[in-house]
């Protein structure tokens, strides 16, 4: 289903992602779960993430808040693919939550991550 109920991971630097929203006031038109904003919050995760050495297989928690619950399960396909297309097939521990709205409005979908780089020798 995209999750993983848990995940283990070796001792390594942690690398704490803060709340990522795509929605800003220039794109204040673009649906929450559109293609765009999507790929917006995911590619930043990713930036933020590889800036401190990671990639995505060492995200190993994610939690999305929503605003839009119908939005957001009409476009569960789509987002999946969009996942994918970012985060390829690792799916670390998530969680979903739905809130009454984001601070960073008219952002719709905000995630936070916590990735483990592993320690080089």
């Amino acid at each position: 289903m995209g999750y993983a109920n848990g995940i283990a991971v070796d001792a390594g630097r942690i690398v704490f992602i803060a709340g990522q929203v795509a929605g800003t006031r220039s794109s204040a038109s673009t649906p929450p779960t559109s293609r765009r904003s999507s790929t917006r919050r995911c590619k930043t995760s990713v930036a933020v993430l590889a800036a401190a050495g990671g990639k995505p297989q060492h995200i190993c928690r994610m939690t999305a808040y929503c605003c839009d619950k119908p939005a957001y399960l009409a476009a569960r396909r789509e987002l999946g693919a969009i996942w994918r297309r970012h985060m390829g097939t690792h799916y670390p521990a998530m969680s979903m939550i739905f809130v009454s709205d984001l601070l960073d409005s008219p952002g719709k979908i905000e995630l936070e991550a916590t990735a483990v780089l592993p320690v080089c020798a």
